[in-house]
Formats: C-alpha cells, sequence, structure tokens
C-alpha cells in the first residue's frame, strides 16, 4: 500500500478542496446579489394602451397599480378586469425574462435559498 494516497488524493487535495470552498461561496455571493436585484427591480406592466399600468419586482410581488378614469366604465367592469389581468401577465412576463437572466446561470441551484 506503498502508493496509498488517503482523503482526497494526497497532499493537493487539501488545495483542491479549499478551491472548490470558495467557488461555492462565489456562487452564493453572486446568487444573493441577483436575488437582491430581482428584489429591487421594478417592472411595469400596461394594457389598454396604458389604461391600466402595473409595477411588480423580479419575484412577482405587486407594489402598484395605476388606473386611469378612462378605464372606468361602471357599465362594463369585466373590461377594466380584463385590462388588470392583461397588465398583471404583461409585467409578469417581464419579470420570468429578469428571473431567468439573473438566476439562469446558477440552474436548479436557484431555488435552494
Amino acid at each position: 500500500m506503498a502508493g496509498f494516497k488517503g482523503g482526497f488524493g494526497g497532499f493537493g487535495g487539501n488545495a483542491q478542496m479549499q478551491q472548490l470552498m470558495k467557488q461555492a461561496q462565489k456562487m452564493q455571493e453572486e446568487m444573493t446579489r441577483a436575488q437582491e436585484e430581482l428584489e429591487n427591480a421594478e417592472i411595469e406592466g400596461e394594457s389598454g394602451g396604458g389604461l391600466v399600468k402595473v409595477v411588480v419586482n423580479g419575484k412577482k410581488v405587486v407594489s402598484s397599480i395605476t388606473i386611469s378614469p378612462n378605464a372606468v366604465d361602471p357599465d362594463d367592469m369585466e373590461m377594466l378586469e380584463d385590462l388588470i389581468i392583461a397588465a398583471l401577465n404583461s409585467a409578469y412576463d417581464e419579470a420570468d425574462e429578469l428571473y431567468n437572466e439573473k438566476m439562469g446561470k446558477f440552474g436548479n441551484a436557484g431555488g435552494m435559498f
């Protein structure tokens, strides 16, 4: 057993393990920064030519909804409801794109934290 190298490949294994740990820590820091960017992003979706505007962050949390008085027809509330849904979906689509841009490089690891 004179050729046996224990652990992680002998003396060089410890350095390799330290390098892996540094890379993992760097990836964790990058993920944290990307998640903060998503939380602080302001993404606007609109519908009806701007009659309804919705602002969400990169994690799809709604921070505001603005409805023009011209969008309100008491006899057709269904249209207003549809405009709100369309504006939300528009903002969510953009939030999905931003999420994929920021977190896609982390693969499934992005959902771990």
